[in-house]
């Protein structure tokens, strides 16, 4: 019998640039320099701002099929023809987690067959509605886990969960504005989380491993909000006191990406590289923001000076 030998798969990185693009379109935010974006990256921005905007719509099989379809708005993933809108059905592969030589697998898990989907996915969404006494962390972990274990689609299942779990945290805080997202960090710890489910589900699905993880996740993701916050507000600021001056395009670029972080030194050369600039045109750049003391050079000469903000110039 043919196997999906992988039930868990690593997901497509969405390229950032297209998803603050497609985030202020659909919020009507003017960010300047709009990129297009692809399909499969407006797909996933509409469904998380549908979980996260509309937390308090309640969540059902029809506006899962909407999100499920918003992800695959071709009706494939990849190259290959799926069932989109509507739960898995019985031409699917057995959905199984396996390992070992062809023909000599170990199936370690197998989510439920096709038919029982109507049913299995009722009782997880009469759950999720119902006012259960349970804290909201524990509700959207256990309700991660339990959509990704029926598995109802043939394909998005994992991106679908973390929405729901990122709902799940909406209503419990009555808010759709949150400086954190568990998807976004599930997506970090993506190897951990494919280990963690892979442990859990082969066991007898005693939840207190995944309960643990996904509590560590959930700090992790909100200590990581404070790290954004910061960096926001440093760059804010930044611009605050730069309010009036004159900079090109170059320059600005450059600036944000040393207020977000620039890794390793900023030289000459990789100014004029990132810029697409000649190096005497980087150098100009470059001795512009010194002399207005943005940017502070190193006192080593020639080509491998490196260049950084002046200490106090970002507040």
């Amino acid at each position: 019998m043919a196997r999906q030998r992988r039930l868990h798969c690593p997901e497509q990185v969405l390229h950032s640039p297209q998803v603050r693009s497609s985030i202020a379109r659909r919020l009507g935010i003017d960010i300047g320099g709009v990129i297009p974006t692809d399909r499969h990256v407006e797909g996933v921005v509409e469904m998380m701002l549908d979980a996260t905007q509309n937390y308090v719509r309640p969540l059902t099989a029809e506006r899962l099929f909407n999100w499920h379809a918003a992800l695959f708005p071709t009706g494939r993933s990849g190259i290959s023809r799926i069932v989109v809108g509507a739960w898995r059905d019985g031409r699917s592969v057995p959905m199984q987690v396996v390992s070992g030589a062809y023909g000599k697998e170990k199936v370690h898990f197998e989510a439920p067959a096709a038919v029982r989907l109507d049913g299995e996915m009722r009782a997880f969404l009469d759950w999720f509605e119902s006012p259960l006494a349970i804290d909201p962390v524990i509700k959207s972990a256990v309700a991660h886990l339990w959509f990704v274990t029926v598995h109802p689609f043939e394909d998005g299942n994992g991106r679908i969960a973390r929405a729901i779990a990122d709902l799940a945290l909406a209503r419990s805080e009555s808010s759709p504005q949150r400086f954190y997202s568990m998807s976004a960090q599930i997506q970090r710890e993506r190897k951990a989380y494919y280990d963690m489910l892979k442990t859990t589900q082969q066991g007898d699905l005693d939840l207190t491993s995944w309960l643990e993880w996904f509590l560590s996740c959930f700090t992790s993701a909100v200590g990581g909000a404070d790290t954004v916050l910061a960096q926001v507000i440093r760059k804010a600021r930044f611009w605050e006191t730069q309010a009036g001056q004159e900079f090109k395009e170059r320059q600005r670029k450059m600036l944000d990406l040393l207020l977000d972080g620039f890794h390793g030194k900023l030289t000459n050369a990789k100014w004029a590289t990132l810029t697409k600039a000649s190096p005497d045109t980087a150098l100009r750049d470059l001795n512009d923001l010194v002399g207005r003391g943005i940017l502070t050079k190193e006192a080593a000469g020639g080509r491998s000076t490196a260049y950084s903000l002046t200490e106090g110039g970002d507040r």
